[in-house]
C-alpha cells in the first residue's frame, strides 16, 4: 500500500502516521513495529542514515523481514533489526516498494470487459505483471457466482465485495498483448524476485501471499514483455508495439504518487496522445485532472478508479472491495 504521510516530516512523524493511519485495521504487527519505531531514537538514528525516500516504513519492514526478522512485538524486531542492520540497509538501498497484487484486477476487470476488444494492456509501474493476466483469473462479487475463463476454472480466484450498478461482465476480456514498464521489473521465475514480493505483503494477509503463488505460477507459463526504463519516457514506444486491431489500455494502480508533479503532469500529456484508453485506479488528487466525485464519498477508501480521466468508482487499492458510481 502507497504510504500518504508527508515525506518531508521527521522520521518519527511518519512512523508515527505510518503506524495510527495505513497500518491501523490492517496490520496489527506493523501497526506495533511503526509505533515503537516513532519512540525509539536509537533506531531512528539508523534510519536516518538512509535517503530520506527510503525511510518508508513499507520499505524498511519489507526488507527486514526479507532478511529473516522474526514477526513478533517491536522489541524483538528492535534487538534484530540493530544486529542485522547492515543486511537490511543494503536491501532498502537496493529494493523499491513494488507491490504487485493480482487482487487489483478485480477492479479493472468491469472496465476491461466493457471495452471493445480484443484488448492490449500496456500497465505502468507493473513489477513483474501479475496485473496483466485479468483473462486468467477468476473472479467473485460478493454473493455472485464465480467467472472464469473460458477454458476452465483458475488457480486464483479474486473476491471482492461490490456496491452500487457495478458492471459485472458475464465473460472475461480477450487481451492478445501485455507489456509493462518498471524502474526495475521483477522475474516471478527468480527466486530472490519472488522471495521480495513475498516480503512486501504485510504480515497478516495469509490470502494475498498465497494469490501471490498462484498468480506467479500463471504468468511464469506465459511472461509478459517488460521494459525497464522511466514510465514517462517509454510509455509511447512501448505502445507502439501493440498489434493492429487491438484495443490499447494503460492501466496503472497506485503508482502515480510515486512521481513529482512535473512528471505527473508529462505523464497525463503522454497518455491523452495515445490511441486508446487509460484506466487508473489512484488516491484520491494523486492524477492532475481527475476529479474526485465528492457527491458520492465513499467512507472506506480514498482511491479513485477512472477511464480516461472521468471518476466510475471508489475502490480498496488491494482489491477487496469496488463502489460503482458511474458508468462506462
Amino acid at each position: 500500500m502507497r504510504e500518504t504521510m508527508n515525506p518531508d516530516a521527521s522520521t518519527a512523524a511518519r512512523y508515527r502516521a505510518f503506524a495510527e493511519v495505513e497500518a491501523r485495521g490492517m496490520s496489527a504487527t506493523y501497526e506495533a513495529w511503526a509505533a515503537g519505531v516513532a519512540e525509539d531514537p536509537p533506531t531512528i538514528a539508523l534510519l536516518e542514515e538512509l535517503p530520506v525516500a527510503k525511510r518508508q516504513p513499507n520499505l524498511v519492514f519489507s526488507a527486514a523481514r526479507f532478511q529473516g526478522a522474526p514477526l513478533g512485538p517491536y522489541a524483538v524486531l528492535r534487538d534484530w533489526l540493530h544486529r542485522h542492520w547492515v543486511e537490511v540497509r543494503a536491501t532498502v538501498l537496493d529494493h523499491a516498494t513494488q507491490t504487485n497484487e493480482a487482487g487489483r484486477c478485480a477492479l479493472h476487470l468491469p472496465v476491461l470487459a466493457a471495452l471493445s476488444g480484443p484488448l492490449a494492456l500496456l500497465e505502468v509501474g507493473a513489477s513483474a505483471g501479475l496485473c496483466l493476466y485479468p483473462d486468467r483469473y477468476g473472479y467473485r462479487y460478493g454473493e455472485r457466482p464465480p467467472l472464469q475463463p473460458a477454458d476452465g476454472a483458475s488457480r486464483v480466484l479474486l473476491e471482492c465485495e461490490a456496491s452500487g450498478p457495478v458492471p459485472i461482465p458475464e465473460r472475461l476480456p480477450e487481451v492478445v498483448w501485455r507489456a509493462g514498464i518498471d524502474l526495475n521489473p521483477l522475474d516471478v521465475t527468480h527466486a530472490d524476485d519472488l522471495a521480495w514480493l513475498d516480503a512486501l505483503i504485510w504480515p497478516e494477509h495469509d490470502d494475498r501471499r498465497a494469490r501471490l503463488r498462484e498468480a506467479a505460477a500463471i504468468v511464469a507459463a506465459e511472461p509478459p514483455r517488460l521494459v525497464a526504463g522511466d514510465l514517462v519516457e517509454e510509455l509511447a514506444r512501448l505502445a507502439d508495439e501493440a498489434p493492429a486491431g487491438a484495443t490499447l489500455v494503460v492501466l496503472h494502480t497506485a503508482v502515480i504518487a510515486y512521481l513529482g508533479e512535473e512528471a505527473k503532469r508529462r505523464f497525463v500529456a503522454e497518455v491523452a496522445r495515445l490511441d486508446g484508453h487509460w484506466l487508473s485506479v489512484e488516491g484520491r488528487s494523486v492524477v492532475p485532472g481527475i476529479v474526485a466525485r465528492e457527491d458520492a464519498p465513499n467512507a472506506s477508501s480514498d482511491f479513485v478508479l477512472a477511464l480516461d480521466g472521468e471518476q466510475l468508482a471508489w475502490v480498496q487499492p488491494h482489491g477487496r472491495a469496488i463502489r460503482w458510481i458511474g458508468t462506462p
